[in-house]
């Protein structure tokens, strides 16, 4: 673990937040030279964080033992000298034991991710959360998406939270979070952060932007780095030209791409990631591969993507 507070190290970030895959060898163990290295590229590329073992990296497929290898490779890999955040979640006993692992495996921080398959109550939810907040002495970011759906009042105790520094939204929904931000801003008063975590958040930042949220993941990254640190540099500096040129030309033609398959928010950025170079291995079940023809035509997208680098050079 380092030693800077990651709040602070994460407040103006130098570069995207990276969520790497996770990368599989041929018999579908996991690879953790592989996995080392990827991360490693990331970091080289310009990264600000690594997001390990979360939405992106297939937590949901990682048995404990194989999420606190990969977290401690991810953290072998930057060598300190970024943030590692590492996912936690399930239930809450179970969301207890992986933070307490990634803890044991040099993680500066957690991304804690919904409760598995129920629809719990705002009360439980804030119980679910202030329980691994408790945990270990990691910082938590709470995840809102799909079953983890919060009223701006639990946010405002999830503020007040010990060791709880920040709220992603995977939602979407822009009205709740104004509501949500407006109440915490209003009711609390020490430093809240802020995450756009939508599915290629880069489509959706300039709307977060106008509610003050600048913080936003890049699973892009992961296969284009470059795309990703140009458009992060374009907002970071105001030039809506090439911002509005990436989202043109490259990222929503990617999104629509990744709306033609269930699961290719991860799917597609590991088949990114092979195009790119890089064997990290396919998707574990229940997942699924992209097409052959969405593939070829994922790697157009990002033929395209590069070549509009190429024009603002």
């Amino acid at each position: 673990m380092t030693s800077a507070p990651l709040a602070a190290r994460l407040r103006n970030p130098s570069g995207p937040l990276f969520f790497p895959v996770t990368a599989y060898g041929p018999d579908g163990s996991v690879d953790l030279d592989v996995h080392r290295a990827h991360v490693r590229r990331g970091v080289e590329a310009g990264a600000a964080a690594v997001f390990a073992c979360c939405g992106t990296g297939e937590f949901h497929a990682l048995l404990p033992e194989e999420f606190e290898a990969c977290v401690r490779a991810a953290v072998e890999a930057t060598e300190g000298r970024v943030p590692v955040v590492a996912g936690a979640g399930y239930g809450t006993a179970l969301a207890v034991r992986y933070a307490r692992l990634a803890q044991a495996a040099g993680a500066d921080g957690l991304l804690a991710m919904p409760p598995y398959l129920v629809v719990a109550g705002q009360e439980g939810l804030l119980r679910h959360y202030q329980e691994i907040a408790a945990a270990t002495d990691l910082p938590v970011i709470v995840y809102q998406r799909d079953n983890a759906a919060f009223t701006p009042p639990t946010v405002v105790e999830l503020a007040r939270t010990d060791g709880i520094i920040g709220f992603k939204d995977g939602l979407g929904d822009l009205d709740l979070m104004q509501r949500i931000v407006s109440a915490v801003r209003t009711e609390f008063p020490g430093d809240f952060m802020y995450f756009n975590g939508l599915p290629t958040a880069e489509q959706t930042q300039l709307a977060y932007r106008a509610l003050g949220i600048t913080l936003y993941s890049s699973a892009v990254f992961c296969f284009a780095p470059e795309i990703a640190l140009a458009f992060h540099r374009a907002l970071r500096e105001g030039d809506e030209s090439t911002a509005h040129r990436l989202l043109d030309g490259f990222y929503r033609p990617f999104v629509e791409l990744r709306a033609q398959g269930r699961g290719y928010a991860v799917a597609l950025v590991k088949a990114g990631v092979r195009l790119r170079g890089l064997d990290v291995g396919e998707v574990r079940p229940p997942l699924h591969e992209p097409s052959e023809d969405h593939v070829k035509q994922l790697a157009q997208i990002i033929e395209r993507g590069y070549a509009l680098l190429e024009e603002d050079a």
